[in-house]
């Protein structure tokens, strides 16, 4: 194979998997890897003042897996990695992921990011800004950004991934060190 990826970001809509993801290309290639949401959240959720550089400081480096999220570092992201993974599952799946995930880490308090839980159930209905709300609203903006990503980027490969079962499948087949 000709194809030796070394700067990997994963990309996909809320609930699709892909921190999962991202961990399990990190530990087949055995790359540095980074989960992006730790970078961006600070206490009681809000952004992190040194989030860009602390990114940046990352991609720096010649092998990595990140995320590929948040407006203020996609470019810089997209322009350094060599291959792009994409989870474009079915909107179904994603947001029964999503809920499912959302219900599990509130029912545990389960600590997220610099002591962060998630936002009680009940805000579903009333929080525009709720991460089940966000899912829903954002649910289609990666097949329209796509398009773009790849004109910008031609070195960039973008592997889109549209089921569980291929995305088993190209990390079993594909991803070999």
């Amino acid at each position: 194979m000709d194809w030796n990826p070394r700067r990997i970001t994963v990309a996909g809509v809320s609930g699709s998997g892909k921190t999962t993801l991202a961990t399990r290309i990190a530990e087949r290639l055995d790359l540095p890897r980074v989960e992006i949401d730790a970078l961006f959240h600070g206490p009681g959720w809000q952004p992190r003042a040194n989030f860009v550089a602390e990114v940046e400081a990352f991609l720096a480096g010649r092998e990595w897996v990140i995320e590929w999220q948040y407006r203020l570092v996609r470019e810089q992201i997209a322009a350094r990695a060599d291959t792009l993974v994409w989870l474009d599952l079915p909107t179904a799946v994603t947001l029964a992921q999503l809920t499912r995930r959302t219900i599990l880490r509130r029912l545990r308090r389960e600590e997220l990011w610099n002591g962060n839980l998630e936002a009680p159930l009940h805000t579903v209905f009333t929080d525009p800004d709720h991460i089940i709300r966000w899912g829903i609203r954002t649910r289609n903006q990666l097949r329209e950004l796509m398009p773009n990503i790849a004109a910008a980027h031609p070195h960039l490969r973008i592997v889109r991934l549209r089921s569980r079962r291929e995305r088993d499948r190209w990390l079993r087949c594909t991803l070999v060190r």
